[in-house]
């Protein structure tokens, strides 16, 4: 709170003390420490009393109660909210039935398994039978991942998967509010995923939809990969903190994803690990590994960023840096979002279609029908998505051509900066100046592209300490361009 006011200049109001509170008041302060910890005791209990109300429904009545549905079921509607103010808004209730294409799918991985094929043989059987993996089965809510083919993962996490036995089981995972710095605190938490052990399950009473394996078989299951462990035991693991300058910015030309991060040898290193299974699928040549060091790559980095606003090439830069930022991306989100917005309306207008037939309907007429709202929900579900991603990613007004060519000057010795700062400034720097690095492992060269963001450069070139002058401009490294 005495950040806010301190840095943004603006009061805060409290009824309780009558007018604005005095960050350097010590009453006040304690007034708000007060509040503070009121509040924070209200949150626990009302969450305390959620999370118990779900254990109960999940348990008692084998509630749904929402997210995803596994793969091999798909959500339908179950009639009528089972509470009645909830059903007096329209709000109706969802179910999970079998989904025809996928659920033998399943069947299938737990019958091989137990037959005694392995977890990579089971996914490159069915990656070679052509059957779509479950991202690609369901790509609306997997549009961030390939769907090539059958992962050992995917596999894996079928068959540790318990709501297939029919029984709904709740709390396998929880949300923990962690500091994101124990030295620094005033910079809060953050909230991350954590896997529950089995013993803290809520199982339903009695099954809760059709099963696709027996509880038998899911046990016999368990059993086998227990037993094909390699460590039976759980481990602690420790784990460190790295700043790595070029997360998420290196793609791997050979199969275009990003190349994920990794230390060792005290040394950063961008890795793109290719399973055997998307090779095969892809029918291309793949190391399983792409190995590079992040100390190989950050010099040359530096030195093409020092030609690029270099005095010599500065008005160049300048110019690409303005057109850059023209209001076409703006015309496309405004466009963007309209699109979305209108076929939400229309997918809310076919969905209470859709009921009110379903409500009149034969009871052996109702599966087109049912079918018809799963597809009409699953498309509204995307243009809300595309809606986020619209306004996430809508930017304020360009900056003028003398603001850039301000913000140019200034970073014109950005090499010597880049040399001497430290690596979480130097990862900041990057993602300002929007750097994209596609590296080809065959021939060793590293391809290079800038699409800057000049709000977030504006705001980081203050902390940049510049020397003008005196910078002789590198020569251009071979395998690198420009793209702005």
């Amino acid at each position: 709170m005495n950040r806010a006011t301190d840095s943004y200049g603006v009061e805060l109001w409290v009824p309780e003390v009558g007018g604005p509170i005095d960050p350097e008041g010590e009453a006040h302060d304690i007034i708000m420490s007060v509040f503070g910890g009121m509040s924070n005791a209200e949150r626990s209990r009302i969450k305390i009393r959620v999370r118990s109300a779900m254990a109960a429904q999940a348990k008692l009545e084998g509630r749904f109660l929402g997210g995803r549905p596994p793969y091999g079921y798909m959500i339908v509607d179950g009639g009528p909210h089972p509470n009645p103010a909830k059903a007096a808004d329209g709000k109706r209730l969802r179910i999970l039935v079998i989904d025809p294409i996928a659920g033998p799918i399943v069947q299938r991985i737990f019958n091989e398994y137990i037959r005694g094929r392995g977890i990579f043989a089971i996914a490159e059987c069915l990656t070679r039978d052509g059957i779509l993996p479950p991202s690609a089965h369901d790509r609306a809510r997997n549009s961030h991942r390939e769907g090539l083919a059958w992962g050992k993962s995917a596999v894996r996490a079928i068959l540790l998967n318990p709501r297939y036995t029919g029984y709904q089981v709740w709390n396998k995972q929880r949300k923990d509010e962690v500091l994101i710095s124990v030295e620094d605190v005033t910079l809060g938490y953050e909230t991350k995923l954590k896997w529950n052990s089995a013993d803290k399950w809520v199982w339903s009473d009695r099954p809760a939809h059709a099963p696709l394996v027996g509880r038998e078989t899911f046990e016999k299951v368990q059993a086998i990969m227990f037993s094909r462990s390699r460590h039976n035991t759980p481990r602690d693991r420790v784990r460190s903190v790295h700043t790595y300058q070029l997360r998420s910015r290196i793609d791997c030309v050979l199969c275009g994803r990003k190349m994920g991060s990794q230390w060792s040898h005290e040394e950063a290193y961008y890795r793109c690990r290719y399973p055997e299974e998307y090779a095969l699928a892809n029918k291309i040549a793949h190391p399983r590994n792409v190995l590079v060091r992040e100390a190989d790559l950050t010099p040359h980095l530096d030195r093409w960023l020092a030609l690029t606003f270099a005095p010599g090439h500065r008005e160049a830069t300048i110019q690409r840096l303005y057109a850059a930022q023209g209001t076409h991306n703006q015309i496309g989100n405004k466009t963007a979002e309209i699109e979305a917005r209108a076929e939400i309306a229309t997918c809310d207008r076919d969905l209470a279609r859709y009921r009110q037939a379903l409500t009149t309907a034969d009871p052996g007429a109702t599966a087109p029908i049912t079918r018809w709202i799963a597809e009409t929900d699953a498309q509204r579900t995307r243009a809300e998505a595309r809606l986020r991603s619209v306004a996430s990613t809508r930017r304020p007004q360009g900056l003028t051509e003398q603001r850039i060519a301000d913000l140019v000057t200034h970073a014109g010795s950005m090499v010597d900066v880049l040399r001497d700062t430290k690596p979480e400034t130097k990862r900041q720097t990057y993602a300002a100046l929007g750097l994209r690095c596609q590296y080809d492992h065959a021939q060793r060269k590293m391809q290079v592209r800038i699409a800057p963001d000049l709000h977030s450069l504006a705001s980081n070139v203050g902390q940049w300490v510049v020397s003008e002058g005196g910078l002789e401009p590198p020569r251009p490294i071979k395998g690198t361009s420009t793209s702005s």
